[in-house]
């Protein structure tokens, strides 16, 4: 049985996401390579990290010895799995190298281009 969804879909070119919206991968377009044997292998094209001055600063967090990144995410972002957020916040390739450091400042922002209020203070 077809899906008339599904169907819907490939007659006007619409593709549905990969991803689910709070992915860091959702807006990222797939592409394909096809194998000397005829077969495709469908991967994702490369995400750049964006520049952490695209996102405006909510406030900072000082790191202390023990801090893991998922767990700060689930402080203020409320959500542990949206990590990656304070990774492109603050340029992290590694999830890591965020909490090595004891007393690093890391920016806690809102999500890219999602504009702050000029001077809140």
């Amino acid at each position: 049985m077809i899906d008339p969804i599904q169907a819907f879909m490939q007659a006007n070119a619409l593709v549905a996401p990969v991803y689910p919206p709070e992915s860091r991968y959702y807006a990222v377009a797939t592409t394909q390579l096809t194998q000397p044997d005829g077969s495709a292998v469908v991967y994702l094209k490369r995400r750049f990290v964006p520049p952490p001055e695209h996102f405006a600063l909510l406030q900072e967090h000082s790191v202390a010895e023990g801090d893991r990144v998922d767990n700060l995410a689930a402080r203020y972002i409320g959500d542990a799995s949206q990590y990656w957020r304070l990774c492109d916040a603050n340029g992290a390739i590694r999830p890591d190298e965020l909490t090595e450091t004891a007393g690093r400042s890391l920016r806690i922002t809102l999500p890219e281009g999602v504009p702050g209020v000029p001077d809140a203070d």
